[in-house]
């Protein structure tokens, strides 16, 4: 079942979106410092909207594992001028940002959605916050920061504790204020699980839509994607930017699964992946 959040534009309302990534950073996993200055990070966003991205999500501070964290400030040095630039354009934008200082600042300059990756739990301010802003809040699936994440990747049932978790993530927003028809999910793929987990979550996905809100799936150039796709004679993992292909058929799949969207580094593929997905759902 298809759901979607309210307090978007019609143009973004209807389907499944592809969601492109902006890591204005100098350390993400797979683009870390391509775009860090500004200039470059506005062309990214451009390029990924002529490829097929309804809308793009700008971060300021990596999430992968092992990352550091990022004083507020300096994110949003990175962040603010691209968002209001974006904006400017007409390009539609989210922020990726687990400061609610942060998420105030960009939705000032224009930006449509917060999408905290620690569902509200890194910044006790930020569920508060995002009730007064009043905008779509994705809220993912979130045990710890980058820098312990691995170590906590530990489930007796991976599917059933991520659906508890998250449910109690409703609740918590419900509590503070947020409005449950703009609250989206996301099951949070890579983050404190390993390969088998995801693949749990991805196979269960009616599990997690059965809460009752839409779903964000980012799975984009992920390490277990690499995995799958590892060398038969060596073992090693595809590289990084050789897994779009992959991406593109988990778009496909959570198309035809009901997700509102899929977070991606390349567009193109995957509009059409979702494209596919779409009309394989409606039949």
């Amino acid at each position: 079942m298809f759901v979607e959040p309210a307090g978007l534009p019609e143009v973004l309302r209807g389907r499944t979106l592809v969601m492109g990534i902006v890591n204005v950073t100098p350390d993400s996993f797979s683009d870390g410092g391509r775009y860090l200055e500004v200039d470059a990070a506005i062309a990214h966003a451009h390029h990924l909207i002529d490829d097929g991205a309804d809308l793009v999500d700008v971060g300021g501070e990596s999430t992968r594992p092992g990352a550091t964290r990022l004083d507020p400030a300096d994110e949003m040095s990175r962040v603010v001028p691209v968002v209001r630039a974006l904006a400017d354009a007409g390009v539609p934008v989210s922020i990726d940002t687990m400061n609610a200082a942060t998420a105030a600042a960009t939705v000032d300059a224009g930006a449509l959605i917060v999408n905290d990756v620690s569902g509200g739990l890194a910044d006790p301010a930020m569920l508060h916050t995002v009730a007064e802003l009043d905008v779509p809040f994705v809220c993912m699936h979130w045990r710890g920061h980058a820098d312990r994440m691995n170590d906590l990747a530990v489930y007796d049932d991976v599917v059933e504790e991520v659906y508890a978790e998250l449910a109690a993530r409703i609740e918590a927003c419900d509590r503070a204020g947020v409005a449950l028809e703009r609250l989206v999910l996301d099951p949070g793929i890579g983050f404190a699980k390993d390969a088998h987990h995801n693949w749990a979550l991805l196979h269960h996905l009616d599990r997690l839509t059965a809460l009752g809100q839409p779903i964000l799936i980012g799975s984009s150039r992920k390490r277990f994607l690499g995995s799958v796709l590892a060398d038969p004679s060596t073992g090693e993992p595809r590289p990084t930017d050789e897994r779009d292909v992959a991406t593109a058929a988990v778009s496909a799949i959570a198309a035809r699964d009901g997700a509102w969207a899929v977070r991606v580094h390349d567009a193109a593929m995957s509009r059409d992946a979702v494209a596919v997905g779409t009309a394989w759902r409606q039949g």
